[in-house]
């Protein structure tokens, strides 16, 4: 199955100030506030929900398309992507906004002060994916991850117009969405992706049961934190899997990504949702454990034999054949 990442591609400034913001702030004189702190530590970190799962992808040795928007700085980022199994040819590049930037500081207290820069990301509403679909005339689904907002919306109907099976994906976007752009999202995808708190988000802004959404979207995958992931079908069945025991806690971020590059990765090779779930668990492991949401390594860590470690030797043995001989 060769699939299409649409969404955000983004780069993450991340930095620590050893002392407490509020040792600087005066209650009485925010009103006209200028202060500045000065960090300690610095992080640059490649991001964004799609180019994340790609990543992710990549990693297992599919090759997946990335659609989005960046700007002219995107040369380094591009080959990092390219270096691991990434198509990044259908990537839009603007001509006068950066790629989108994260930059957030926190202090000793674990408080944060951020600043998020959509830039080039504003013109991914522009991207037409007729194009893609023409360059890869194999591509079975699009993914629809968090992106400009208009652009999720424009996506969706594209596929529904080309008769091509897409997964909507709204997560942190869903806050800004109202009941037609979730609906405008959610008609004619063939899953959905949430996390718990997503999953009530949609059945209180849409006023639609479960059993509604199902009708709608007929799989829906829910991500539940440190208990795993649940899968439920329009059909009535239902696959729950736990997490994958972690080594060490480093760094959260990106975390749902990993678990959906597994997810689809295990669509592509067939292999069954409760493999699917159970890949996905793994990735995400390997994520959380270290800083950077695109920094883990399958070859390094031993990845078919923690899978088997976690999950048993027959999902393993499902596995191990599809992935890259280098995997170890």
């Amino acid at each position: 199955m060769k699939a299409i990442v649409t969404g955000s591609i983004a780069t993450d400034h991340l930095m620590v100030f050893p002392g407490r913001f509020a040792d600087s702030l005066m209650e009485e004189q925010l009103s006209s506030i200028s202060v500045s702190f000065l960090a300690n530590d610095l992080q640059v970190r490649r991001g964004g929900s799609a180019a994340n799962i790609a990543f992710g992808m990549g990693q297992l040795g599919l090759q997946p398309i990335l659609v989005g928007a960046v700007g002219p700085d995107f040369a380094d980022y591009r080959a990092w992507l390219d270096r691991h199994g990434v198509d990044t040819a259908s990537v839009h590049v603007s001509e006068v906004h950066q790629t989108a930037r994260f930059v957030c500081t926190t202090d000793r207290d674990g408080n944060q002060i951020a600043t998020f820069y959509a830039g080039a990301m504003s013109e991914a509403r522009e991207i037409e994916l007729t194009p893609v679909f023409q360059r890869a005339d194999d591509a079975e689904l699009v993914m629809i991850s968090p992106n400009d907002p208009i652009a999720m919306q424009r996506h969706a109907e594209e596929c529904r117009f080309r008769g091509i099976p897409f997964a909507a994906d709204p997560s942190q976007q869903l806050s800004s969405m109202d009941a037609e752009e979730i609906l405008g999202l959610l008609k004619g995808a063939a899953l959905l992706f949430n996390n718990e708190y997503e999953e009530a988000l949609i059945h209180e802004r849409t006023g639609l049961t479960s059993a509604q959404v199902l009708d709608l979207v007929p799989l829906r995958i829910t991500t539940l934190g440190p208990k795993g992931s649940r899968i439920e079908s329009a059909d009535g069945s239902v696959v729950e899997v736990g997490c994958a025991l972690e080594e060490r806690k480093a760094d959260p971020t990106g975390v749902g990504d990993a678990f959906r590059a597994g997810v689809l990765a295990g669509m592509s090779w067939e292999v069954g949702w409760e493999r699917c779930a159970q890949l996905g668990s793994m990735l995400a492991t390997l994520t959380i454990e270290t800083v950077g949401t695109q920094e883990y390594s399958l070859e390094s860590e031993g990845f078919l034999a923690r899978l088997e470690d976690a999950y048993g030797p027959d999902a393993m043995a499902e596995i191990a054949p599809h992935l890259r001989s280098s995997v170890r």
